[in-house]
């Protein structure tokens, strides 16, 4: 099994037989899977651009995520699996290809392995020091991985932060992090769409009632990891996720948080993304857009903003701008932009140096109920109205 290479940064999806692997390790289970580390002695192919040919790069570190009963996989989880394997340089979990333990008959996943673990680990450790540049940095390459996905009209359909990597950290974020588990949510025997996957709080509630993951719902999965980052604590993890949390969500229930944890522009971009209705959250293309300009003027650099778009402002204000006199009046525009959004997040900044201390001696109690992997959820959200797409109403008078 291999798939055709037509460009150098292009993943080479193959079939590798279990016992070029050793060294192998536990490091993690989920729902579905179990994680392991391991050498592959021949390790995977790269291009070499003097040569122009592909050299195999051996005894790489990779991981293996053993699929849970999957004996039986089906062509079609092959096939989205497949979809999945965009390139080597994105922010996407590099998948190598596939395995079988021949011990187990059960299919292992062959991924790149993400030395620092994932991002709800590092943060429950690292809270503290986690400042709000790097805060804006490791959510912008988190939208560039979901950006790629997107844009081969692709679905996630389990995004939540156990599912966010890091591969190293030097200095800082910079393509550091990485998206996995794209399409390996499930059973991979039977893929039926009429079962609900993921971590309840991270679902959106028209999946909940029934609706098929959109990319939509995929936003709104991002609104909750943009509260996990500002606030370093789990949506709901204070609560049992069962039938009454699945109901609050549908009903418009969200996490509580004010404006000393983050800055109002944050989280009004947050709550839109976790709109009750689909068609009213941002795409990623407008996150994208407002969270760089966030960051950007947090660091105090400057943006270009169209002229004609300040020009035409300005006229509709009544005001006539010679033309060499535009880019004088958009810096001021852009100054004042900057200043304002720039001055949000320095007070966010100034909370939490000021709070950093008690936000290490305090211990989050999450309840004991709080799940945080992915598993099946239809035994919760059966008893639900079922989502019409032209009835946006909640499901206030439904008791279960």
């Amino acid at each position: 099994m291999r798939l055709k290479i037509n460009d150098y940064n292009e993943i080479v999806f193959e079939w590798i037989p279990y016992s070029q692997f050793s060294n192998i390790k536990k490091i993690g289970e989920g729902g579905f899977s179990t994680v392991y580390s391991a050498k592959w002695k021949d390790g995977p192919l790269e291009y070499n651009v003097d040569r122009k040919l592909y050299n195999r790069n051996p005894n790489r570190v990779i991981a293996l995520k053993c699929l849970h009963n999957s004996q039986n996989i089906t062509d079609k989880f092959l096939n989205e699996v497949k979809e999945y394997s965009i390139n080597k340089s994105s922010n996407i979990l590099n998948i190598y290809g596939i395995s079988q333990n021949l011990d187990t008959e059960e299919y292992v996943m062959v991924l790149q392995y993400a030395k620092d673990g994932n991002f709800n680990h590092w943060i429950n450790e690292n809270c503290v020091y986690f400042r709000w540049e790097d805060k804006l940095s490791a959510l912008l390459n988190i939208i560039n991985g979901l950006k790629e996905i997107h844009q081969k009209n692709l679905v996630h359909r389990d995004f939540h932060t156990g599912n966010i990597l890091l591969l190293h950290i030097i200095n800082d974020f910079s393509n550091c992090i990485s998206i996995s588990d794209m399409g390996l949510c499930g059973e991979v025997d039977n893929i039926d769409e009429t079962k609900i996957y993921g971590v309840m709080p991270y679902v959106s509630p028209e999946v909940l009632r029934g609706k098929l993951y959109t990319q939509a719902a995929d936003i709104y999965s991002f609104g909750m990891i943009m509260y996990f980052v500002a606030t370093g604590k789990q949506p709901f993890y204070n609560r049992a996720h069962d039938h009454c949390l699945a109901l609050d969500i549908c009903n418009g229930v969200r996490p509580e948080i004010s404006e000393t944890e983050a800055p109002k522009c944050y989280i009004e971009l947050m709550k839109k993304c976790w709109d009750s209705i689909p068609n009213n959250r941002p795409n990623i293309f407008e996150i994208d857009k407002l969270i760089t300009s966030f960051h950007i003027s947090y660091k105090r650099d400057t943006f270009i903003v169209e002229n004609e778009e300040i020009e035409m402002q300005f006229k509709r204000e009544g005001f006539f701008i010679e033309e060499n006199e535009v880019i004088e009046v958009q810096f001021k525009r852009e100054d004042f932009f900057m200043e304002e959004i720039g001055m949000q997040f320095k007070k966010a900044e100034e909370y939490r140096e000021a709070n950093s201390i008690s936000t290490k001696n305090y211990q989050i109690t999450t309840h004991p109920q709080a799940i945080y992997i992915s598993r099946l959820l239809n035994s919760f959200t059966k008893d639900l109205p079922k989502y019409d797409d032209d009835d946006h109403s909640q499901c206030l008078d439904h008791v279960i």
